[in-house]
């Protein structure tokens, strides 16, 4: 897990295997920017060093990689810095300082050329609004990307039809997006992100503007999409909810600065800080934790019989067979036995989150 104390990831991919790897990212905004770095002013809390030299620190000193095939989410309140992160990423917002390297490009020192060549080929970017051509029908809204390619019409057309499928979106390829729902219209931006085949999706809270209930099925597309082509994401979003279903990792931001990253279980088990720990203080402990969370050392007395579970099984999943047996679970990991967990310490998250009857003893 990672702190703002410390901000080196631990992944064992090298750097030229990493989809995305950020270093020391800086973003300011105001007058003489790129003059606050590296001076006292660098260190002072967002409203101070507004008030003392009219700038403002979007993104500061952020560093994290992303590995193949993994969701990271970055989250935070409304200000934190994460959206300004994720246009940091493809330079659609100039960083101050710092580097940002997507499939060992150097998007920062990259010529305008270069630049072109990785948003078109390389990254694709989904966002809250969704952008779609009024005048055009799916398959070509799909397609546009391809189309800015050169890619030839019946050749695109042909790529178009495959996403469409793979998005949801059978039999409306050629209704026009005013004619679509809102989660369908989103469903469009994410086939046209997937169309040109990037090595690298960036979601900027693609689903924040939807109903609850078609939010959910979006997650649960992105979850779907992600199994199948396991594709490479970064996801922003407010909602802690949203990011402890998507992600394999989460960066919690606060004015600009990393909090925290972590796995799901790591947020909720182990929060950097009173900021993390009220973010995550109503969510449901034993949807998130695993077993290493509840988990003791074995030892010589402990019954070789009883269900064997990986220190990676979510509480939830865990407890019905753990509560059926007349013994303990064995966590074993890779042919090791690695812990022992009994009824009362599946008992203490479970039971903590429920309603218990007066009367009744956990």
């Amino acid at each position: 897990m990672t702190t703002t104390a410390d901000t080196t990831d631990t992944t064992s991919s090298t750097s030229d295997q990493l989809p995305l790897r950020v270093q020391n990212l800086w973003k300011i905004f105001g007058p003489g920017a790129d003059k606050i770095i590296g001076t006292p002013y660098a260190d002072l809390p967002r409203a101070e060093l507004k008030e003392k030299t009219g700038c403002v620190a979007g993104v500061k000193d952020v560093s994290f990689e992303v590995a193949p095939g993994e969701v990271f989410v970055v989250m935070g309140l409304s200000g934190s810095g994460k959206s300004t992160l994720i246009r940091c990423l493809t330079r659609l917002i100039k960083p101050t300082a710092g580097e940002v390297v997507i499939d060992d490009c150097e998007v920062n020192s990259c010529s305008d050329r270069e630049l072109r060549d990785l948003r078109r080929n390389q990254v694709s970017m989904v966002f809250q609004h969704f952008g779609l051509l009024p005048h055009k029908q799916v398959i070509d809204n799909i397609a546009y990307g391809l189309e800015i390619r050169g890619m030839g019409k019946k050749e695109r057309r042909a790529k178009a039809e495959e996403v469409v499928s793979l998005v949801g979106l059978e039999g409306f390829s050629h209704s026009y997006p005013d004619q679509l729902s809102g989660g369908m219209q989103q469903r469009v931006g994410l086939g046209r992100a997937l169309a040109g085949d990037p090595k690298l999706l960036l979601f900027d809270e693609p689903f924040s503007a939807l109903d609850p209930l078609i939010r959910r099925d979006m997650q649960n597309e992105v979850i779907r999409l992600q199994h199948d082509l396991q594709k490479t994401m970064v996801f922003i979003t407010h909602d802690l909810q949203e990011a402890l279903k998507l992600g394999d990792r989460i960066l919690i931001m606060r004015d600009g600065e990393i909090v925290q990253i972590g796995t799901p279980d790591e947020v909720v088990g182990a929060p950097a800080d009173d900021y993390v720990r009220d973010f995550t203080s109503e969510v449901p402990r034993s949807h998130v934790l695993t077993l290493k969370w509840v988990m003791r050392d074995p030892h010589p007395d402990d019954s070789s019989e009883g269900p064997v579970m990986t220190s990676d099984t979510i509480v939830r999943q865990a407890a019905q067979a753990a509560l059926a047996s007349n013994h303990p679970v064995r966590v074993i990991d890779d042919g090791e036995l690695v812990g022992i967990v009994d009824d009362d310490a599946i008992l203490r998250v479970v039971v903590a989150e429920e309603d218990i009857p007066e009367g009744t003893q956990a």
